[in-house]
This record gives structure tokens, C-alpha cells and sequence, in this order.
């Protein structure tokens, strides 16, 4: 007997959403922009403690608007994670500048502050400093904020925070508690299909800057001047959140502390039921944060455990269980040319943007550079992310579970 499909982290809907979609319907308020568009973001600030926030049409784009508006551009550089989606760091090519990827630290497996600040400090010998850093947030995690801040602050770089996958994740800095994203010159959040809250597709752009909202906001609807016609000053972008999906992503916010609580279960019974075995690691939790747990992580040392983390996957696979590798670190990528983040002189780097210095089999590749990136190599070798969907059962659970258990040699 073939058993259900269990999935890596699918989609958990309620009535709210059918709700307020319904009263999109009655509206007449189909197409981008409308009340519940209105009403989403209003709700979202309220959530995060993030006064200003502008519903798109993904992440990514969010992430495009925030680099638009810092004048990232043709000869710049951005400093980012390496260890993400390439969705954080292709806005970054959007804009002709170049990315920098920092590797990650071992306590939260996000950008690693002390390679920042060396990092940050070089470029500021050769008086070239980053037009902005963009760490992201991995799997519900929030990076080590109040460091990061701290040195970009000094600096005078601008953070604009990938938290994408950490929709009710929060920090601690000065004494305070704050959400994922906050305090950032920009947080960018997604909802897509996979993640915690999902609006099938979607994404927030965040800020604290009145000013970077309302242009942001301006250039998401084809930066159309004020004119009885179509006038254009500025190139804008087709980026707005339907009506219909922000209602789907109001029914969402109302349930999001009850998702991630359920989060955190399916992680403590993952944990409760393989830590005994040798070989297997589990994403630590920051001692600075509280992790919403998007996805549960393993890291699996096959000298220890018997069989790798492949093998593991396509065990999983065969019993029609969905798993998947750790992100593949950007600078693996085969679409980036990396220069080596010792050895390289950045001004002798071709942007990727506009110019492509490299093509193998007919395909463009992007420069960039990369500041360290063994640790990020590794968790992708041994990382493995288990299927975390809040609607899992705990046959569900048993069923994973028993399948990793067996393949322990």
C-alpha cells in the first residue's frame, strides 16, 4: 500500500482566509490594491512593531524595491549571506551591483559577524564600503541583530534583513524584544506557498523610513506620476498584492502564533525521538532568539551515522516522504564566478550586472566575491530539512521518524 504524500512544509488554511476572501469578492476588488490590501498591511505593522509596510507581489520584489531605493547600482557592491534563497541575492544583479557572500556562524547558521566586520573594515581601508548588507534569517532563525546592526552602524552601512522564512521569530536586543526584521533600514518577509504564512504568493517590504515605504510603494505600481494620464518620471515595476491574496494573508496573520507554536512541537518531538542517535545534529536555537521553526534541520556525519544525508533524503523519498538539502551556498552556485575573498581586488572585478566576463556552454555566469564559506559548505553536505507542516499528524510524525531510525547502520 502506497501512503499519503507527506510534504516538506505545504500550505494550512482555515476559515478566516475563505472569509475574508469572500469579502474581496463582494467588493468587487479583485485586481492589486483595495481594502483588504489596505487592512493586511495595517495588521502586519500591528504584528511586528513595524510602522510602515507595503504588501508585493514576492518576496524578491520586496528585496528589489528596498536595493532600489538605497541607489545600489552599476560598480556597487552588496555584502549577503551566502547560505540563503537565491531569490535574497538576485535583486542585487537586478540593480548591476555586485554581491559579496559572507559565511555563516555556527551558533545560528546566519552571517557571521566577526567575517562582516573584518570584511567591513578592509573595504573601508581601500575606501569601498558595501551599499548595503543583507543577512538573512535562515529557516525562522534570526541572525545575531544586535552585533550586526552595531557594526554596520558603524560603519554607516544599511541592513536590509532577508526574513523571508522568519514570520513570527523574534530577538532580544537592548533589553528588549523585538520581531525578525525590526530595527532594519528594511526587513523583507515572503509568503510563499512553503512558508509559516503564505498568501500562495506574496511578500512584505518593511521599514521604519516613512520615506523608503512611499517611494517603494510608488515604484510597485509602474511609478505612475500624479497626472489625469500616464506620466512617468521614474521606471517602476508591476509589484502590488492582489486583494484577494491579502485577504488570504489576513487569515494567516490571525492564526501565525498558534502555526508557530506547532512548529516548535514538531521540532521538540523530531528532537525527542532522534537525538539519541550518534551522528545526528539538530539546528541549535541562538540563545539571542526565539526561532519560529519554519523548518526542522538535521545535520547527519555519516562516519558517525552510517549513511550520508543523500541517502537519508532518498530513503525518505521511497516511503513518499518530501525532505530536502540545507540551501546550497551562493557561491556554489554554477551561475557565480567567485573571487577568491582574500586574494581578490574588488575594482578589478567585472560587475555582473551589465557585463558577464565568463560563459561556459553557451550560459552566462555573474562575479562575485566570497568572504570565507567552509561552514556554510558543510551544513550543506550534512544538512537535511524534514518535512515541518503544521497540519502533520503524529503518524505523520512516527512515519519519518521510522525511517530515519532504520537507516542508522
Amino acid at each position: 500500500m502506497t501512503h499519503a504524500r507527506i510534504f516538506l512544509s505545504p500550505p494550512h488554511l482555515g476559515d478566516k482566509e475563505l472569509e475574508f476572501v469572500h469579502q474581496a469578492f463582494e467588493s468587487n476588488y479583485i485586481a492589486p490594491l483595495g481594502p483588504q490590501v489596505d487592512a493586511f498591511e495595517k495588521a502586519f505593522s500591528e504584528y511586528t512593531g513595524i510602522p510602515h509596510c507595503l504588501a508585493l507581489s514576492s518576496g524578491t520584489a520586496a528585496m528589489h524595491l528596498a536595493l532600489r531605493h538605497l541607489g545600489v547600482g552599476f560598480g556597487d557592491e552588496v555584502f549577503a549571506s551566502t547560505l540563503t534563497f537565491i531569490g535574497s541575492v538576485s535583486p542585487i544583479f537586478f540593480e548591476g551591483a555586485t554581491p559579496v557572500f559572507i559565511d555563516s556562524d555556527l551558533t545560528s547558521w546566519n552571517m557571521d559577524p566577526d567575517l562582516l566586520k573584518a570584511e567591513l573594515e578592509a573595504c573601508a581601508r581601500r575606501g569601498r564600503l558595501p551599499k548595503a548588507v543583507v543577512p538573512t534569517d535562515l529557516y525562522g532563525q534570526c541572525a545575531d541583530y544586535g552585533r550586526i546592526y552595531e557594526i554596520c552602524g558603524r560603519f554607516n552601512v544599511p541592513v536590509v534583513v532577508d526574513a523571508a522564512e522568519a514570520m513570527g521569530a523574534w530577538y532580544w536586543w537592548s533589553e528588549s524584544r523585538w520581531h525578525a526584521g525590526a530595527n532594519a533600514r528594511a526587513a523583507v518577509f515572503s509568503f510563499n506557498g512553503n512558508k509559516i504564512m503564505t498568501t500562495s504568493g506574496g511578500g512584505m517590504l518593511a521599514s521604519e523610513d516613512r520615506d523608503l515605504i512611499a517611494h517603494a510603494r510608488f515604484l510597485s505600481q509602474q511609478a505612475r506620476d500624479p497626472f489625469p494620464h500616464y506620466e512617468h518620471t521614474e521606471i517602476g515595476y508591476n509589484y502590488r498584492m492582489s486583494n484577494v491574496l491579502a485577504g488570504i494573508g489576513r487569515g494567516q496573520l490571525a492564526v501565525l502564533d498558534e502555526r508557530v507554536l506547532r512548529k516548535r512541537e514538531i521540532f521538540d518531538y523530531y528532537y525527542n525521538s532522534l537525538k539519541d542517535l550518534p551522528g545526528i545534529e539538530f539546528m541549535a536555537e541562538a540563545p539571542f532568539g526565539r526561532c519560529n521553526r519554519w523548518l526542522t534541520v538535521i545535520l547527519i556525519t555519516p562516519r558517525q551515522f552510517g549513511v550520508d544525508r543523500e541517502t537519508v533524503r532518498l530513503a525518505l523519498e521511497a516511503e513518499n516522504i518530501e525532505s530536502r538539502p540545507v540551501w546550497k551556498p551562493m557561491h556554489l552556485q554554477p551561475v557565480f564566478v567567485a573571487a577568491n575573498g582574500d586574494d581578490a581586488d574588488p575594482s578589478a572585478i567585472v560587475l555582473a550586472g551589465r557585463e558577464i566576463k565568463h560563459r561556459i556552454g553557451g550560459k552566462r555566469r555573474c562575479a562575485c566575491r566570497v568572504v570565507g564559506g567552509h561552514v556554510a559548505e558543510d551544513l550543506f553536505s550534512r544538512g537535511l530539512c524534514l518535512p515541518s507542516g503544521t497540519a502533520m499528524s503524529e503518524e505523520d510524525l512516527e512515519r519519518v521518524v521510522a525511517v530515519i531510525r532504520r537507516m542508522r547502520r
